[in-house]
């Protein structure tokens, strides 16, 4: 995809760790991702995979190594590190939307606040990235008058109405009713058909299979192998990654 743009990562983890205590949760990391790539990282529980995704846009900390994100190494604080956030779209396993906010004011607050955009250019761009997402007709309702999968595609919109180089996605659907994965899927996929990078945290392997250009297998805080989907699904290399498709793909 990069090969005649800059060929330069987007994103660029250099022997990073990180402890929570005596926890050694990422081991010595290292990992890029490129522009316009989809990276789906998967593995077993407590495997370090939302930590990892969360030190992207320095939700947390880390205690050794660096990560570059477009040529910079990660602000510590302040309006670099705002405008990093701004850079980085990040949507939770839980929506965190503003409850006392209609689902357009969710999606218009970060493009006005942040980016200093007119009001009325945010609420128009707010608008189609409803419609894109499939909910322009819920946008004056609040986030509690809609389901688990509406709110979690708001959180996409809003999301993209920064403008973002990059989106994270930590377990987007795991909170969800299974009948509403789908349709947060859907719009997933649609955003990685249009070069949006993505960095998913997910356990539905059918999405790594279909939307990742690389998939990342995590297991105690390292990184046990990365390849396609194809081959990671039906090649796996390590014992480890055998192991856990052998558990998952049978049920």
């Amino acid at each position: 995809m990069t090969e005649n743009g800059d060929v330069t990562p987007l994103v660029k983890l250099e022997h990073v760790n990180k402890h929570f205590g005596a926890l050694h949760v990422l081991k010595d990391i290292n990992l890029t991702v490129s522009r316009g790539e989809v990276l789906v990282v998967i593995g077993p529980s407590g495997g370090g995979k939302s930590t990892l995704c969360r030190a992207v846009n320095r939700l947390e900390t880390i205690d050794g190594g660096q990560i570059i994100f477009d040529g910079q190494p990660l602000p510590e604080e302040g309006k670099a590190l705002a405008k990093l956030r701004s850079e980085v779209g990040m949507v939770f396993q839980s929506f965190n939307l503003f409850a006392h906010k209609t689902i357009r004011e969710n999606v218009t607050l970060g493009p006005i606040k942040v980016r200093k955009k007119a009001r009325d250019a945010a609420d128009t761009r707010a608008m189609e990235l409803l419609e894109r997402v499939g909910i322009a007709a819920q946008a004056d309702k609040y986030p509690a008058q809609l389901s688990g999968g509406q709110q979690q595609r708001v959180a996409i919109a809003r999301a993209l109405a920064m403008d973002p180089k990059m989106i994270l996605f930590d377990e987007p659907t795991s909170a969800l009713d299974p009948e509403m994965v789908q349709e947060v899927l859907d719009v997933m996929i649609g955003l990685a058909r249009d070069g949006m990078t993505m960095m998913v945290v997910t356990h539905e392997m059918g999405f790594a299979r279909r939307a990742a250009n690389r998939v990342v297998f995590m297991a105690d805080g390292q990184i046990v192998e990365e390849n396609t989907p194809d081959e990671f699904f039906t090649n796996a290399q390590t014992d480890r990654a055998k192991d856990f498709l052998s558990k998952i793909l049978t049920h």
